[in-house]
């Protein structure tokens, strides 16, 4: 199993580039991860709709072949326990996964509804920087609980 996790712009912030960066390299050590950023739609001119389109278009470009999953307040809360259990099952399954965070505007319908399954990250909306690090964080915490170890408290 393989973790894609593709995302819509770079962090801005270096204060929140370097914890993104920090638990990222901490994910990677329990999981297979691959981080995709693609390129931020300008908005100037062009209707929201149309700024989540192309960006989810670049989005599902990266987690093709993936069983893929969109952050996103309306999707399923999980613990971080439930969140780890799940993980777990995917690797035993074999089955590559594709994380979906959206940019300002989120992510489209099509995404949204093509997806295999959404994930919230949180109940409220998130700038997607720190989606980013939500689940980054979440995914090392994951593999903590998968692997018995004391992080998670």
């Amino acid at each position: 199993m393989r973790i894609v996790v593709a995302v819509v712009g770079k962090p801005r912030n270096a204060a929140l580039a370097s914890a993104i960066g920090e638990y990222e390299t901490r994910a990677a050590r329990y999981w297979p991860l691959e981080f995709q950023e693609v390129r931020e739609e300008r908005a100037a001119g062009i209707s929201a709709d149309m700024v989540r389109e192309r960006e989810g278009q670049r989005l599902a470009d990266r987690v093709t072949g993936t069983r893929v999953v969109a952050c996103d307040a309306t999707g399923k809360a999980m613990s971080s326990e439930a969140f780890a259990s799940w993980l777990r099952e995917e690797r035993e399954g074999e089955r590559d996964v594709g994380f979906v965070i959206g940019g300002a505007f989120g992510l489209p319908d099509s995404l949204l509804n093509s997806s295999a399954s959404r994930l919230s990250l949180a109940p409220w909306t998130l700038p997607h920087e720190l989606a980013r690090l939500v689940l980054a964080e979440q995914l090392y915490r994951a593999g903590s609980i998968v692997r018995g170890e004391p992080y998670h408290k």
